[in-house]
């Protein structure tokens, strides 16, 4: 049987799964979705034939691995785009750069709409569907509203979307109108806006699909449970992941827990989440204890974890505990740097998915993680999300948000040269 339940250990308050809550009505705590017995016997080798099927549920490289989130009553429910399906790439240039003998890079950017929200988003609209729900809405610095614009698209629902105003990149945005998404820019920040927009969606009635919803979470756990199946179930030592609102550190680790208890897997990965520098709430928290602050303006070019009051951060540090994990933060140099490296593996990614490969760096160099750890970096975004970002990078026009001028250190500026074969044979 399937419930929410309220994540305060001093609480745990029970709800019905079909209840249209966020957050636990009595502490205000988040809330999880939590399962009775799940057998697990022979689920691996049912995830496995599953990859050889035409059904759609078992193409969803989120539905596939549906027996562990059992949440949902009836599938007709479900809409998918195909889902996950991401890849495990080898990149020994960006493994030599962040101090290691070897890397793996899990990259959600091969999603539907080229990010890891698909992952949760699908769940969540299935959800929706199941409640009846006519309107979605999300607050969004981008990758967010793109995912849910498309799948609400999908489902035949309306998709309200919220955002800074003059603080998203365009190459978001664009999907988000393209999927035909009632957009509107607010004159505030994220956190504010996502305060707004809860006062908004019990007012009228519209589903909240940011990452406070649990079952964004249920599915963003098959990030996990994928990457897992994709190495036969052997853990890695290290999972590295950006940090933002903290989703994704809350889902990964809930999929490892769950995953360790049904037997899947024999050990439980440590967990290292990186931050932006001028949006590193959970970092300074990590630090110097006490109580959670949030940042007032969080700053950095990579949009994606532009987030100076991440909602799941009680989750977040649950998981951090549980795994034994770090969290660092790098500058926008650092992160600029990384994601050069990358792209020349021949990968690319959006700036916030580079803060694995900057922290990771940063972690070796410190000997938290040994050079032969066997690492899993997950890469969030497409290359394509902020194409913007690449060309100032590369023609050495970068600044960060306070207007410090960002190195090209591994800049690869195009040549102009004149309509004659012989000048462009002298430049080869």
């Amino acid at each position: 049987m399937a419930e929410l339940i309220c994540f305060n250990a001093d609480c745990r308050a029970r709800y019905a799964i079909t209840d249209v809550l966020y957050n636990c009505t009595k502490c205000g705590g988040l809330l999880e979705a939590v399962y009775g017995a799940i057998d697990a016997c022979d689920l691996k080798r049912v995830f496995r034939e599953r990859r050889m099927s035409n059904a759609p549920l078992d193409q969803s490289g989120v539905w596939r691995y549906r027996e562990l989130f059992p949440f949902l009553g009836d599938y007709a429910q479900v809409t998918t785009l195909r889902e996950g399906n991401t890849p495990l790439l080898d990149a020994p240039a960006a493994a030599e750069y962040g101090g290691l003998d070897r890397l793996t890079f899990k990259h959600q950017g091969f999603n539907p709409t080229g990010s890891f929200k698909d992952n949760g988003m699908t769940c969540g609209v299935a959800q929706a569907r199941r409640l009846g729900m006519k309107r979605v809405a999300c607050v969004s610095t981008g990758n967010t509203s793109a995912s849910m614009a498309a799948y609400a698209a999908a489902a035949g629902i309306e998709a309200l979307i919220f955002l800074p105003h003059g603080n998203i990149s365009f190459g978001k945005l664009a999907q988000a109108l393209e999927y035909g998404a009632r957009t509107f820019e607010v004159e505030a920040n994220f956190d504010q806006i996502l305060a707004l927009v809860r006062v908004l969606a019990e007012r009228l009635g519209i589903y909240l699909l940011n990452s406070v919803n649990p079952f964004r979470i249920e599915g963003q756990k098959t990030i996990i449970f994928e990457m897992l199946d994709q190495r036969d179930w052997r853990a890695p030592d290290w999972i590295v992941l950006p940090g933002g609102n903290l989703g994704n550190t809350s889902a990964f680790g809930k999929a490892l827990r769950e995953a360790h208890a049904l037997g899947l897997i024999d050990k439980m990965p440590r967990l290292a989440v990186i931050q932006a520098e001028g949006s590193a709430p959970f970092y300074d928290f990590m630090q110097r204890g006490g109580e959670f602050r949030a940042v007032e303006k969080p700053e950095t070019l990579a949009t994606a974890i532009r987030i100076g009051d991440p909602v799941s951060w009680p989750k977040a540090l649950h998981e951090i505990r549980s795994s034994c994990g770090v969290v660092d933060k790098v500058s926008e140099q650092e992160i600029a740097d990384a994601k050069a490296i990358i792209g020349r593996c021949g990968i690319g990614c959006e700036p916030a998915s580079a803060a694995t490969l900057a922290g990771l760096r940063k972690l070796t160099a410190q000997g938290v993680v040994a050079r032969d750890a066997d690492v899993v970096a997950v890469l969030t975004g497409n290359v394509l999300k902020d194409p913007d970002y690449i060309y100032r990078y590369h023609t050495g026009q970068l600044k960060a948000p306070d207007g410090a001028r960002i190195e090209s250190r591994f800049g690869n500026q195009s040549v102009v040269v004149p309509n004659d074969a012989d000048a462009i044979a002298r430049a080869l």
